[in-house]
């Protein structure tokens, strides 16, 4: 069901993150970036806050606004930070409330509305699909595909 991907996806991420308490410190090198705790967990919140915005302008008849986040590419000072407990709460907050939101927007929609495709975007349904890929991040830190 359309409603619990991102759910889904979030515990996934989160059960992933347990594993990281005790990082040692070195980053993973996978895909052509370098990998964290803390930069797993930035890039799944800002993907989730990105995607939920173009929903919600879409949904208002508003245009989207372009991120200009700079992505994987680039692992900031802080992404080396030691991930502790609180960081793992402090995920657990944010994520789970994130995906909270997108439960809410989803309910409520009619699957035309999931499913209209205007013409140089992907459906709603398709982004939330894509959105539900944000498991990604936290695989390249477990090093698995």
């Amino acid at each position: 069901m359309i409603t619990e991907l991102i759910p889904q996806a979030v515990d996934e991420v989160l059960a992933r993150a347990t594993g990281w308490l005790g990082w040692d410190g070195r980053p993973v090198y996978r895909d052509g970036n370098a990998w964290t705790p803390h930069k797993a967990i930035r890039r799944v919140a800002d993907h989730l806050v990105d995607h939920l915005a173009e929903i919600d302008c879409r949904l208002a008849g508003l245009p989207t606004v372009a991120d200009e986040w700079h992505g994987r590419t680039v692992t900031t000072h802080a992404d080396f930070a030691h991930f502790t407990e609180v960081d793992l709460d402090e995920a657990r907050s944010r994520l789970t409330r994130l995906a909270a939101c997108y439960r809410a927007r989803l309910v409520a929609l009619e699957p035309e509305t999931l499913d209209h495709k205007p013409d140089d975007a992907w459906s709603l349904r398709q982004v939330v699909e894509h959105v539900a890929n944000i498991t990604y991040y936290a695989r390249m830190v477990d090093g698995t595909d």
